[in-house]
């Protein structure tokens, strides 16, 4: 599952980010790499963007961004 069908509240593993786009490296960088748990803490009133919860900050994602990364619940 990708980590923009995540709703609040859940908590999610990474597994891996699809190598064939160039944000890979970027959201690599912002500390989104496989292994990672992240919490999804909320979304916008639209849907986009999501807010995340990750290495003991908080990250906001494009859902675009986020449908790049593969993860299981947590």
């Amino acid at each position: 599952m990708t980590l923009d069908k995540f709703k609040p509240g859940m908590t999610a593993c990474l597994i891996d980010i699809d190598p064939t786009h160039l944000m890979r490296r970027r959201l690599m960088e912002l500390g989104l790499t496989p292994g990672t748990c992240v919490s999804v803490l909320r979304t916008a009133p639209l849907g986009d963007p999501i807010e995340l919860r990750v290495r003991g900050y908080r990250l906001s994602l494009r859902k675009k961004d986020a449908a790049l990364i593969n993860c299981q619940a947590a």
